[in-house]
């Protein structure tokens, strides 16, 4: 039996990835029969420039002006794409600051996360660059991060598995079995040993996926390389692969979200969607 998301919540801001997010969004929503939720969350500009509120009514009155505009340019491309066929998407709008917090919240309620990675030739405004790693890590939940430009006309029909046996890992894979299910080939990619310790009929990835009728296909090598992030877009590249699942690894320092290497290069330098979870 076929596991399905029930509600899918996606990252809208002033920046022209907020309609391919919604896309992929309704596309994913359309096949496992889930409801989306657009969520507009954008620092406001008269927050974002220093000394606005010193710098008089007129200055004020501008930046409220520009907020207004992007704010409506966002709802008017959420209805062009929900007058079109397929899942309908509900507007929401952000009224708290600052914005990760109150994304964070409403994360909580969603199956699945959509967001987009960070541009930074041209960031879109009002949006931390660390928005991505910031939401993951603080609501726990699954999210799918696309890329800025390179997306495929479908997401999910070849997935790679970036596996390794630690939490991350195994949350990301547990979130991605409503999508592993539906998709075409599934690869899973491996640069560890044997599990040991236990004898008998031990657990593994291998039969957690068939139980879900998942048949994967194995790639196995034995020493995990130094540049691991490099070589996971290599390879899911090479398998044609539209999407790669991955646990994304990182830790607090004096309150502050670090990112491991691999997750670090991957955000950077990603060249097709990927599903994370911390």
């Amino acid at each position: 039996m076929k596991e399905s998301l029930s509600q899918l919540l996606v990252h809208l801001d002033a920046s022209p990835g907020s309609a391919q997010r919604l896309e992929v969004a309704r596309s994913i929503a359309q096949s496992q029969g889930a409801a989306v939720t657009a969520l507009y969350a954008v620092t406001p500009a008269l927050m974002v420039v220093p000394f606005a509120p010193e710098a008089g009514a007129s200055v004020a009155a501008s930046l409220r002006e520009i907020d207004d505009e992007r704010r409506a340019a966002a709802r008017r491309m959420l209805e062009r794409s929900v007058a079109t066929p397929g899942v309908h998407a509900v507007w929401a709008e952000v009224q708290d600051y600052p914005i990760v917090p109150a994304f964070v919240r409403q994360a909580l309620y969603a199956d699945l996360l959509v967001l987009g990675q960070y541009d930074a030739s041209t960031p879109a405004p009002g949006v931390p660059f660390d928005f991505v790693e910031s939401v993951i890590a603080a609501s726990g939940k699954p999210a799918i991060v696309l890329p800025y430009e390179g997306l495929p006309p479908v997401v999910g029909e070849t997935i790679a598995i970036a596996w390794k046996p630690t939490r991350e890992a195994a949350r990301a894979v547990g979130a991605a079995v409503p999508l592993l299910q539906r998709a075409r080939r599934v690869h899973v990619l491996s640069w560890t040993g044997e599990e040991e310790g236990v004898s008998g009929g031990r657990l593994d990835l291998d039969g957690y996926l068939k139980l879900r009728g998942v048949e994967p296909v194995w790639h196995r090598e034995d020493r995990e390389p130094d540049f691991l992030g490099e070589l996971l877009l290599t390879r899911a590249f090479d398998l044609n692969a539209d999407l790669l699942v991955m646990g994304c690894y990182g830790h607090s320092r004096a309150r502050e979200w670090v990112l491991g290497g691999t997750s670090r290069t991957v955000l950077r330098s990603m060249t097709l969607p990927v599903l994370m979870a911390h």
